[in-house]
């Protein structure tokens, strides 16, 4: 009896508790998983957001620029008689009519839409509002980029003329209507190209959502 009990070993109490300790590590709630992008994302989004309210003004400001110029532009020329009046309006032509149709209702939107580019900053990871954006500044490239194009064919003939349709170059005469008339397509090729950065600003935010 003496012999068995000298063999004896003493577990200390401290590798005991160690021993407890150990244990609820397996049911020990898992660590926190990264949120996507952290604090250099939204910094990322506010700033692109800041940027998208720069070039929404801009554009505005062109599309403005190229409504006025076409809708002011009407020349009459000096020698005119009684009977006969050489004049030339944008509304003689319909293509330039929908120019101004179209330009004002983008600057109308792009006006509108300012209150959702100042959502975009206030909220950065906020996706509604600028899949809205995205869309609805889609839709008004499209807008601009067709009553650009056709506005410009025109002003190529007003400019050149045609031989073969014997279409006759006014610009000669009407000098002063052809120059607000290419004026005002180069404000809406402007705002095409500034409504194309929108587009692709909002499409760069919602991939780092």
């Amino acid at each position: 009896m003496e012999k068995s009990e000298s063999t004896k070993i003493d577990i200390p109490e401290s590798s005991k508790a160690e021993k407890k300790g150990k244990a609820p590590l397996l049911g020990a709630p898992a660590a926190a998983a990264p949120v996507y992008g952290g604090r250099g994302a939204g910094k990322y989004n506010k700033g692109v957001a800041i940027f998208d309210i720069i070039l929404r003004i801009s554009a505005a400001a062109a599309a403005l620029g190229a409504t006025v110029a076409m809708g002011t532009t009407e020349q009459t020329l000096p020698f005119f008689t009684q009977f006969f009046q050489f004049q030339a309006s944008y509304d003689d032509l319909p293509t330039f009519t929908f120019f101004v149709i179209s330009m004002g209702i983008v600057c109308a939107y792009l006006v509108l839409s300012l209150p959702f580019s100042i959502v975009c900053i206030v909220r950065p990871y906020a996706v509604a509002p600028r899949l809205l954006l995205i869309i609805l500044d889609t839709v008004a490239v499209t807008l601009a980029t067709a009553a650009s194009g056709a506005s410009a064919a025109i002003v190529y003939l007003a400019h050149n003329g045609n031989s073969d349709a014997n279409w006759l170059a006014i610009c000669q005469q009407f000098n002063d209507f052809c120059q607000k008339t290419s004026g005002a397509v180069v404000a809406g090729f402007t705002t095409v190209v500034l409504l194309i950065f929108l587009v692709l600003l909002s499409a760069i935010a919602l991939r780092r959502h």
